[in-house]
This record gives structure tokens, sequence and C-alpha cells, in this order.
């Protein structure tokens, strides 16, 4: 072999073994059906550098597969400095394919990020701290009946103003699934953080009250699929872009857990079954299986076009003290 020849092949080699396993056939678990409603989470991506480029990549490569058309996302959404730059660094350069691809992304603010963030229109939060959306079709025609409705909670100032509203609207909603997404997991193993104990006193019997089926949270930079808590299915992802390795502990409320690579989920929601898949930077499958609604039966977490927003009536003050969390992350 001439030794222009065993450069090129080696340089080839090197490549490959340098560049992370992007492109690897990732085998979705998930129904992929006409008509169901799917989208994927990620929670505490926003630092602009390797491992959530590299994250990003595999939600690419994901999404050419299993097409979910909206993302939420649980807090921690842009770290440090929030210039223009900043978001076209740590937002819209990562997910730009999915940006093109029509992808809708909505926001829930973490502990981590300014509130000013409500009015950067690629979160589609339209200038508020807490809002909903029907994710299933029907739109303004369909506000009160059947399908599936995310509410959108600023775990940070959990205000009267706030928790009224959020009473109002979950009371309100006719909608077969009600899932809550926001930054300070009421459950979590993490050793860094753990439960938001205090918002959990105050959310957790107003879900169970108006029938919540999922709640989606981040701050500990793990993935935790919590055991079924009064009904609910509680789910951790924390490490779509910030990870802390040998994070999660030992307890009795896991009932799957990774803390070795970043993470992200995919979901799908077809009548009364939610299916979930959670990917790792590797592409690789670390949790997947399918839960009933609230309301339809025993749940069971065993087996492995959104439109209308409805917002608050009233501004928060401006330097209400923050409840959940213990540390900042």
């Amino acid at each position: 072999m001439s030794a222009m020849r065993y450069a090129r092949r080696a340089a080839l080699l090197l490549a490959l073994l340098a560049s992370p396993p992007l492109a690897r056939a990732q085998t979705i678990d998930l129904p992929n059906k006409d008509g169901s409603v799917r989208f994927a989470v990620m929670g505490d991506t926003g630092r602009g550098d390797a491992g959530q480029f590299d994250m990003a990549k595999v939600m690419e490569t994901v999404h050419a597969k299993f097409p979910f058309t909206f993302m939420v996302m649980v807090g921690d959404n842009i770290y440090g400095a929030d210039t223009p730059g900043d978001y076209q660094q740590k937002f819209e350069k990562p997910y730009k394919p999915l940006i093109d691809a029509g992808v809708k992304f909505y926001a829930a603010l973490g502990n981590h990020d300014n509130p000013n963030q409500r009015f950067y229109k690629q979160f589609n939060m339209n200038g508020e701290r807490f809002y909903t959306f029907r994710a299933s079709p029907g739109g303004l025609a369909k506000l009160t009946t059947g399908g599936v409705r995310f509410f959108a909670i600023d775990s940070n100032y959990l205000d009267k103003s706030q928790l009224d509203w959020l009473s109002k609207e979950l009371a309100a909603s006719g909608s077969e699934w009600k899932i809550c997404f926001f930054h300070h997991p009421l459950y979590s193993s993490g050793a860094t953080h753990g439960s938001a104990l205090e918002t959990r006193a105050v959310l957790e019997p107003m879900f169970v009250k108006d029938g919540v089926s999922v709640v989606l949270t981040g701050h500990d930079h793990i993935y935790e699929r919590i055991k079924l808590q009064k009904g609910i299915q509680h789910f951790v992802v924390g490490s779509g872009g910030s990870l802390r390795r040998g994070d999660l502990r030992q307890t009795d409320m896991t009932a799957k857990g990774s803390d070795q690579d970043y993470v992200f989920m995919i979901a799908e929601i077809d009548g009364d079954e939610m299916h979930y898949q959670a990917i790792s930077r590797k592409g690789t499958t670390i949790d997947s299986g399918a839960i009933k609604r609230v309301g339809a039966g025993v749940a069971s977490a065993a087996s492995p076009a959104p439109a209308a927003a409805s917002k608050p009536a009233s501004k928060p003050p401006a330097n209400k003290k923050r409840t959940p969390s213990k540390k900042p992350s």
C-alpha cells in the first residue's frame, strides 16, 4: 500500500473514531402513528458547548425517523449571558435543523433563565411566565373538549396570581390528557437537588384533584422516570445539555434512571396511552415504555400541531421570593 493511500485510510479512521456516534441508526420503539400527538422533551440545555451540539444532532437524526412536531423545554434554556449572540449559539445554531423542519419549541423558565426569555419569539411563551396550549387538533373550537393540553409553570415564583390561574385552567380544561412542565422536580433522586418538597406540597394536590397524568421537569442533570406517585407519572429530563455523572442516588422512587450521558426524550400520545423513549447522546435507548392516562383505567409504566395559548390575568410581583430549589444549578 502506498504511503499516500495509507495516510488517507488512517486519516479516515481517525475521523470516524474522533467524531461522536451521532449517525448510528436509531431504533424507534414508539408506534409513530398518523394522527397521534408526537413531541420531545429536553432540559438544562443552553450552554452552547460541544455536548449540546452533539445531543442536538441526535435529536435531528431521531426526528428524521420520528417526526415530532414540538419540543417541550423544562428550563435552564440559556445559561449565563443572554445577548442575541447567546440565543444564536445556545439555541438557534444547535437546533437549526429542527427549527427549519417546523418543530415548535415551548419553554418553561429555569432558575438560571432570565425571565425576559418569555419575550423571545422562538420559545413561544407570548410574554408570559406561565401559559397553556392545546397540542392535539381542534384549536380554539375545542378549548375545553377532549385531546391533549400542556401547562407551562414557572416553578421559580409560585405566587398567588400563578396558582389562581393554574387552578382555574386545570379545572376548566376538558382535555383527557393534562401534562404539566416546569423546572424543579417534585420527585427526584438527584444528589445535588432532589425533590422540591415545598413545591410538591403546593402543586401535587392540584394535579391530583384535576387529573394531571404526566409531569415533566429538569433541574437535576440526570434522566429519571419516577415510580407512579398518586397515579401521576413524573419524568426528570435534566441532561439534555448538562450532565452530572454519578449524581443519581439509589432511592425507592426510581423506576429507571441514568446519569452517564446526555439524554432527551420523545413521546407519543395515541388515545389513552402515552409511549415514551429516552435516548442518549450515543443514540442508545436507555428507557422506553407506555403509560395510561389518569381516568383511563389503572395507570402503568411497566412496558418497555399546537394551537391557542391561554394567558394569565395579571403579572407577578417583580421581586417575589422563589420557593422550590435548595441551591442553584
